[in-house]
């Protein structure tokens, strides 16, 4: 090689690191000579498959481009002057190395960062240090969560990686990055293996983003719980709060949940933080939101905003008595704006009427990452003056979950309609045990309502598809589930509105409204044409329901579809019919619904009048869960459903008293193959049970028939009429491995005999 040319070569000798197979090394002796001329064809697949590699490489373009090479080939070194230079590199991240060097595009990944990073600052190669940095970069600050994921494993060898190389960015992103996805972190199995001058740069991070400060404590007494022992023998912990006064102190304890707090009590290292946030939690459980400004300091001010950032996108409020419109207008409030006059006398104002905030006068932050709020069971939180708030900083909001509040009116679904016109998902559940009766039957709760069900909407009429819909008014919600359980305030007028605004329904649950009347619910599923599963138990649903979801649908006008009967039903489509205790429903009603439901993956009938001719008509075949208890169903009939629907994984058979009483089918047709008793015999063939409820018939031979279907079983419950027995139960730990629950009701077994059982 001429070394006075302006265009002098070297070669470059790189000896692959890592181990070749024989038959992989395709060249002579394992060698091959390539030039950079040429480098954009280079046949990566082949080359990384050699024991050496040579490389004919520019001189020039080498010291130009790399620090260390410049050093090497330009200076006063021995080997300035040679023409042949040794690499020890890893092969693959070298030839990455030579094509940024020679201007060829270069992917930067999660898995080949490291190794591309830690090769260009010993290389010094500028541009490919640039590139890390940049890719590293948008990482760290996209709002795409799935964008580049890297592994937490990773991320904590690169953090280790820039503190060895006195990095200033690379600690910097990767303390925002572990921050902004710290639900991830927490769920991952690596996350006590986090280094702690990484966790602590986290938690004070701006850009922390949790779901609630509950889940924010937790993850720190997990990872505590898990290094403690490291943390005293490097002498970084001098007593149990020296690491909360650490890691903890961010922890905004006012906006725990109250149950959680207090159960934090026996914690070691969280007892006396558990203290003062109970206290502070019922101090302002008594502080009124008009004088929660004049009350509270600055500091504790901002320890009571809730953590909300760009990242944001669920937040989680659930079980926070202390939780009200002030904390609420204070968390999406701009915090250089907290203080001034207008926003004291906003505050002040909350004094005379929480539910009116006059928010258009105040900087409120958006907050357009966030999809879902939970807030149920915060009792003090004002949901009008909430539905503002929501409606200005979560722009993007799907789902609402505001469970346990009673004073949730068919108003305030309206003004969510109205005020969050991306909202999905509703979630209205109250406990409704206290109010469902053994029977319901209700005639009407809203008289003006008749008139819309007349006539032929009574007979089944698919006419009243083109009348019932409203066209004035709101426009429809984009609603797709609604769960209303045990409102038992509900009246027909509050599920007319439902049903004339959130027309694009496909889940509505109801169960425990026993207010509302069979002809309303019926109106209800013939207007959401789209519905798929419907929850009524301990309703009045009943003929009128049944008869909507089994006639036409009219706005099926395909000829494959219409040409067949009862292909275009609601009931063909449903996936999910729970409708426990309906007992406004008779036997041949319930057999038309199940002639056409194929689609069902879920089905709950218990306490209904279910008839075993009702079983043998189903169509479906794709049952996940079936319940049937409470019911006068024979063993036969449904030995011959669990024969049709083989990925059975939930049954509840309890209280079925005839479930081995010999029973005709119904049709004329005698299924010898299904006699009463193997019905144990076809489950026993699904291999695919999860839980299993059962009474009547059921005994220590039964289970010996259900071993094959058992194996994956979480949960087993024997009621009366059951008899597992002592052997049973001793069988059970090695039947089941996977058994996590064992519910027993009227059994006879001596302790001891349980506690050899399960003594694992």
């Amino acid at each position: 090689m001429a070394s006075t040319s302006d265009d002098t070569f070297v070669v470059l000798t790189c000896t692959n690191l890592n181990p070749i197979p024989i038959e992989a090394d395709i060249a002579e002796d394992g060698k091959i000579l390539i030039s950079t001329n040429d480098i954009r064809s280079w046949d990566l697949d082949t080359i990384l498959h050699l024991q050496t590699v040579k490389v004919h490489a520019s001189r020039d373009r080498l010291i130009e481009q790399s620090s260390y090479f410049q050093g090497l080939l330009g200076g006063s070194f021995s080997e300035s002057s040679s023409d042949y230079i040794s690499i020890q590199w890893n092969l693959e991240t070298f030839i990455d190395i030579l094509k940024c060097i020679y201007g060829c595009p270069l992917d930067v990944t999660p898995d080949n960062f490291l190794a591309l990073f830690e090769g260009a600052l010993y290389f010094g190669v500028e541009r490919l240090i640039l590139e890390c940095r940049t890719w590293f970069s948008d990482v760290c600050f996209s709002k795409d969560n799935e964008l580049h994921q890297i592994h937490l494993e990773d991320l904590i060898h690169i953090w280790n990686f820039g503190l060895e190389h006195a990095n200033d960015f690379v600690p910097q992103f990767c303390a925002r990055y572990l921050a902004r996805n710290f639900m991830w972190a927490m769920s991952h199995k690596s996350f006590v293996n986090i280094p702690y001058s990484l966790l602590l740069e986290c938690v004070k991070h701006p850009s922390l983003t949790v779901d609630s400060e509950m889940h924010l404590s937790d993850a720190l007494l997990i990872w505590i719980d898990a290094n403690i022992a490291q943390l005293e023998s490097s002498n970084r912990v001098e007593d149990d709060l020296t690491i909360l006064k650490e890691v903890c102190i961010d922890i905004r304890i006012s906006i725990l949940p109250l149950w959680f707090a207090a159960g934090k009590r026996r914690s070691s290292y969280f007892s006396k933080l558990s203290d003062e946030s109970v206290n502070s939690i019922l101090r302002l459980v008594k502080v009124h939101p008009a004088c929660l400004i004049k009350v509270l300091e600055d500091v504790e001010l901002k320890h009571l905003r809730i953590r909300l950032t760009e990242y944001s996108e669920k937040v989680n409020l659930s079980g926070c008595p202390q939780m009200t419109s002030a904390i609420l207008l204070l968390s999406v409030l701009d915090s250089l704006h907290c203080l001034d006059p207008t926003s004291r006398k906003i505050f002040e104002c909350l004094d005379k009427d929480q539910s009116r905030i006059p928010l258009g006068f105040l900087p409120i932050l958006s907050f357009e990452a966030v999809q879902e709020v939970n807030i149920c069971k915060c009792h003090a939180l004002h949901l009008e003056s909430a539905v503002e708030c929501f409606s200005k900083s979560f722009p993007s909001l799907r789902t609402i979950k505001a469970a346990y509040h009673l004073d949730f009116k068919t108003l305030n679904l309206h003004k969510l309609v109205q005020k969050c016109p991306m909202l999905c998902e509703v979630d209205l559940t109250v406990d409704p045990s206290p109010v469902i009766p053994t029977k319901v039957s209700v005639v009407s709760s809203s008289s003006a309502l008749m008139p819309l069900v007349l006539n032929k909407s009574i007979a089944g009429d698919s006419s009243l598809y083109a009348t019932s819909v409203y066209h004035s008014g709101p426009s429809p919600s984009k609603i797709t589930k609604l769960t209303l359980e045990g409102r038992s305030d509900m009246c027909d007028a509050d599920l007319e509105f439902i049903s004339k605004y959130c027309v694009s329904l496909g889940y509505i649950n109801i169960k425990g409204c026993v207010s509302v009347t069979d002809v309303c619910i019926s109106n209800l599923i013939r207007r959401c044409v789209k519905l798929q599963s419907i929850i009524v138990c301990d309703t009045s649903f009943g003929v009128y329901s049944i008869r909507a979801l089994c006639s036409e649908v009219p706005y099926c006008n395909s000829s494959a579809l219409c040409g067949k009967r009862n292909f275009n039903t609601l009931a063909s489509n449903l996936q999910m019919l729970h409708m426990a205790c309906c007992n406004g429903v008779d036997g041949m009603y319930l057999l038309e619904l199940m002639c056409q439901a194929r689609k069902l993956k879920s089905l709950c009938l218990s306490g209904t009048q279910l008839a075993d001719k009702a079983l043998y008509n189903f169509s479906g075949s794709s049952l996940e869960m079936l319940d049937v208890s409470d019911t006068m169903i024979s063993g036969a009939a449904l030995a011959y459903m669990v024969h049709g629907n083989s990925g059975l994984k939930y049954l509840n058979a309890r209280g079925c008293k005839n479930l081995f009483q010999q029973e005709s089918n119904g049709r004329g047709i005698e299924f010898s193959s299904y006699p009463c008793a193997d019905l144990f015999a076809e489950l026993g063939r699904t291999h695919k049970l999860e839980e299993i409820v059962l009474g009547w018939g059921f005994s220590f031979l039964s289970l010996e028939v259900l071993k094959p279907a058992i194996k994956l079983l979480h949960s087993i419950t024997v009621g009366l009429g059951g008899s597992l027995g002592e052997d049973a139960l001793r069988l059970l730990p090695t039947t089941c491995p996977m058994l996590e629950l064992v519910v027993l009701y009227f059994q006879v077994a001596k302790q001891h005999s349980l506690l050899i059982a399960f003594q694992d």
